[in-house]
């Protein structure tokens, strides 16, 4: 009984202090970037953001999801040239949605957690890049590419 005790205290405190961790992330560290920006620092700390780019030269940023949801929309979007993402995931997802002719290269690891890169290998040596840099921690990443208008109706 005594253990069973000891176990339920640490349970609680330990999702107590990491909902009041993510609490004070989420003031410490408001989102900065709109569908015009070209570099973007989106932070979802017990909720949710969705971005839908329209960047004329996205140079990319960073994105901090801690028990919560980053969804960005790239598909109306012009990449620059060294495109570069820091993606953390900490008991949350984040969702990239990038044009076909996009090349992704992950460097994304996880722990209890996954990453899905589900982008065609473009024809075009010349393909925009973007890297993605970053570790998911019981969490997930998902990178995958469809045209615009493209959407999938379920039925």
């Amino acid at each position: 009984m005594r253990l069973l005790r000891t176990l339920l205290v640490f349970k609680l405190g330990f999702w107590t202090g990491l909902l009041a961790g993510a609490a004070v992330l989420q003031r410490a560290m408001p989102s900065r970037g709109d569908e015009e920006s070209d570099e973007v620092r989106l932070v979802a700390a017990l909720n949710g953001v969705q971005l839908k780019s329209r960047a004329t030269a996205f140079r990319g940023g960073s994105m901090l999801s801690w028990l919560g949801g980053i969804a960005i929309d790239l598909r109306e979007a012009e990449l620059a040239s060294g495109a570069h993402l820091d993606v953390t995931t900490l008991f949350g997802g984040i969702a990239i949605r990038v044009p076909a002719g996009w090349r992704v290269e992950s460097n994304v690891h996880a722990l209890a957690g996954g990453v899905a890169v589900e982008v065609p290998e473009p024809n075009d040596p010349g393909a925009p890049t973007l890297t993605l840099d970053g570790m998911a921690v019981f969490g997930g990443v998902a990178v995958g590419a469809k045209e615009p208008g493209a959407e999938h109706v379920a039925a």
